[in-house]
This record gives C-alpha cells, sequence and structure tokens, in this order.
C-alpha cells in the first residue's frame, strides 16, 4: 500500500482484512507458496500454469538409449532391383547380394514377402527375417569385425 493509502485506514482496527483473526499466519490463506495446488489451489495453479500433476514412471538415461536403423525384408524384395541400378547391390545370376552395411542399416526385421535370392549382410537380424531369407534360398552374414 502507498502512504497515501494508508490515511483511509487510520483509527481502523483491522486496516481493511477483515476480523482481527484473519492475519495470524498462512492458515487464512490456504497454505504458503505452492501448497494445495493438487487440492484446493488447484485452479489457481492452473492458471499460473504449473500444475503438472503428478509423474508417473520413469525416464530412461539417455546413454542406455540407442536408436537403430533397421529394414524390412519385404522392402529388401521389394527394392532389389532398384538397389542394384544405384550401385548398392549386386546381381550374380538370379542371387542379389546387399551389403547393408554400406547404406548404415544395422537390422533387419522380419515383415513382409521375400520372393528372390537374397545375400544381405548386415550387424543384426530377426529370427524371422532369417528364417524367411533362408527359406526362399537366399543367405545371411554378419561381418566379421
Amino acid at each position: 500500500m502507498s502512504k497515501s493509502n494508508t490515511k483511509k485506514f487510520r483509527g481502523s482496527r483491522t486496516c481493511g482484512g477483515g476480523t482481527t483473526k484473519n492475519r495470524r499466519g498462512a492458515g487464512n490463506r490456504g497454505g504458503r507458496g505452492r501448497s494445495g495446488e493438487n487440492k484446493h489451489h488447484a485452479t489457481r495453479a492452473l492458471q499460473l500454469g504449473y500444475r503438472r500433476g503428478h509423474q508417473k514412471g520413469f525416464s530412461r538415461p539417455p546413454k542406455t538409449i540407442r536408436d537403430t536403423s533397421i529394414v524390412n525384408v519385404g522392402e529388401l524384395d521389394e527394392l532389389a532391383d532398384q538397389l542394384v541400378e544405384d550401385g548398392f547391390a549386386e546381381l550374380d545370376g538370379e542371387v542379389y547380394s546387399i551389403d547393408l552395411n554400406g547404406l548404415g542399416i544395422e537390422k533387419v526385421l522380419g515383415a513382409g514377402r521375400v520372393s528372390k535370392k537374397l545375400t544381405v549382410t548386415a550387424c543384426e537380424f530377426s529370427a524371422t527375417a532369417r528364417s524367411k531369407i533362408e527359406n526362399a534360398g537366399g543367405s545371411c552374414t554378419e561381418p566379421e569385425e
């Protein structure tokens, strides 16, 4: 309050604060600071923008998260001719030799159909991908490190 506003409260016992008990402690305002933001001060917390609720679960440490680049065998089967034209694969008779390490792909997954004989070189293969490639007459090879 500025000095001019305090003049009107001269002689008043409570200075506009209601009963004398109202100015004691923090109980009259429902606690101090951010108390009650999930209960009796939920609306005020929403208006001020700091009501997020309770955190559930946990976040994984960033150093354990590794993003693996993947491709499905169905996509390899469809793109085999295009890969040969672009120089990323070789065609020996009926067998397509595809080296995925040069393309930056680490893992082969098993979604899709395999109709061509593929010889695929990659770091990892899922069990279904390996069985689909081998059932079509191809082979899976992992590079020696």
